[in-house]
Order: C-alpha cells, then structure tokens, then sequence
C-alpha cells in the first residue's frame, strides 16, 4: 500500500464524517500491508493520528495528511508517536479547544489528545458501551476497572439505578466524574472508588448483588492486574457478588488470547453464568484475524 492509497482511502469515506468519533485507518488490523503501524481518527474538525512504530516517510505522510484536510471537515492534525518514550504527541496543524471531548452515539468523553499514552477514550469498545447502555434499565452496575467511567456514562444514560466504578487511579475517577457532568447526568446512586479490585473485594461485595458486571481489565498493568493469571480471581468470585440473573460483560484485549480462554474460565468457575453472545466489533476496526481482536463476551446468570 502506499499513500497515494491511503489518501484515497481516507477520500472514500470523508463523506460520512460528522461531529462523531470514527476511525478512518485501521492499520493495526493488519489488512493494509506496510501500515500496521498507523491509524487514523477523524474526531469533529480534528485528524488525529498515531504511529506506533517510526515512518521513514513521516514527512511524506504529514503533507499527504495537510492535502487531505483541504478538502475535508478537519482544520487540525495532531499527530503521536507512540514509539517513542513518553508517546509525545504533536499539533501539526491547527489548535486544540481547551475543553476537548469526542462525542460517541450522542455521548460525550472527555479527550486529552497531548497525554503522554492514553487519550481517556477507547474508541473500539463503542459496541460494549451501547450493549450496556441498553441494558442497565433499573439495574446496579458494577464498573470494574472504570478507568474514565465511559461505561457508568451509559449505564446511567440508560437509566441504570446505581453504577458503582472501581478503578485504582483517583486521576481516572476524577474525569469520570467530569464524564457525568459533560452530559448532564443525575449523579445520585453513582460512586467512584480507588480501589485494588483484587485486595478490596470485601468492599465491593457490600454494595451488592448486581445485575451487571462489567470487567474490562488491562492486558497487563504492573503491580495490579496480569489477566493469564488474575482474571480467575475474579471470575472466581463473582457468584458472591452477582444477583439471580445477574448479565455479565467480559472484557479482552489480549492478542494472545483467545474467546476460550474466557468462557473455559467461566465453566470451571462460575458455571451459574451462561455463555450467550460475543459482541460484534466495530467495522472500522477489522481484524486480519478476528480471534485476536478485541473480545466483548456476554453471560448470563442462570439458576444450575
């Protein structure tokens, strides 16, 4: 691929665009050869973009990208190298409004474009976020791993009675209290808590039972959460914590493994908890190999 291709790609689709989030390039899907590196979001009037690796044509890319905008919505490129330590992040056109968000199906998300890793978005669990939106109706949520608390935002935009998020980072708990505010939420019945998920379970089991689990962990965070080795911990105490019926979202993002390694978990387990459907993914983030992308498992709890 070249980027000749690449820029009558991101041409194909600049009709579509509107103030919502959409990725534009998928490289890391693996279906572009040469470009598993790159991505690109449209985000309102701004291209974001991220290399994860070094472009020896960067500045090829840049201008490919300015000729671009010219005819498209976008008057801002912010460019991330993401290989680089500390992923530093660069305006390479344009300006950034000092109260950034992206706007997800109506929902707002607070967005800091020049963080030093994560933008406080994930883009690809769009579908989970509205799987949940459309089922906290007068249900208590459980937010484990909240990180920005995009999901409490829909749980309680569906009309959630309590949403409870868990996350150690007070920072993240902090912007997902913001979340809330940026969409004029009812704050009554939600609370934030910085706690180690797997040293605090007690404190979480006293808020119970729940009528949706939501896990979504981090492949691998040091000194908090190893998924091969942790997410048994907790699979292994949600019949403590989960009502009669309770609706389970399961979370993976690990390449390395597969749907199976989940719903094997599940069946030694928590064997209540019933195997119902994998979300699909979002299509603009199509997969070389589908079994390795992101995983969004749901189970439901059923009486053995």
């Amino acid at each position: 691929m070249t980027l000749d291709n690449i820029l009558h790609h991101l041409r194909a689709n600049q009709d579509e665009l509107t103030n919502e989030f959409m990725r534009l390039f998928h490289g890391r899907g693996g279906l572009y050869e040469g470009y598993k590196h790159l991505t690109i979001d449209s985000i309102d009037n701004i291209l974001s973009v991220a290399l994860y690796r070094e472009e020896e044509k960067e500045s090829e890319l840049i201008e490919m990208l300015k000729e671009f905008i010219e005819l498209s919505r976008h008057d801002t490129i912010v460019l991330q190298r993401r290989f680089l330590k500390g992923s530093p992040s660069e305006i390479i056109v344009g300006e950034l409004p000092e109260n950034l968000f992206v706007v997800e199906n109506g929902m707002k998300i607070k967005l800091n474009l020049l963080s030093n890793r994560n933008s406080g978005y994930f883009p690809d669990m769009k579908n989970g976020r509205e799987f949940v939106k459309n089922n906290s109706k007068d249900k208590s949520v459980l937010n484990l791993f909240s990180y920005t608390c995009a999901f409490s935002v829909s749980a309680v935009m569906g009309g959630a009675s309590k949403v409870s998020n868990i996350d150690m980072s007070k920072g993240a708990l902090s912007t997902g209290r913001l979340n809330h505010h940026l969409n004029d939420l009812e704050m009554k019945g939600v609370s934030f808590h910085p706690y180690n998920i797997l040293k605090s379970f007690s404190r979480i089991k006293k808020k119970g039972p729940y009528d949706l689990i939501i896990i979504d962990p981090p492949t691998f965070q040091k000194g908090s959460f190893e998924a091969t080795k942790d997410y048994r911990k907790l699979i292994m105490k949600l019949p403590q914590i989960a009502s009669e019926d309770c609706l389970l979202l399961a979370c993976l993002n690990s390449p390395d493994l597969d749907v199976d390694f989940i719903k094997n978990l599940i069946k030694e387990l928590a064997p209540s908890f019933q195997y119902v459907n994998r979300l699909k993914n979002v299509p603009e983030f199509a997969s070389e190999d589908e079994s390795r992308s992101l995983k969004n498992l749901i189970f439901k709890r059923r009486k053995l």
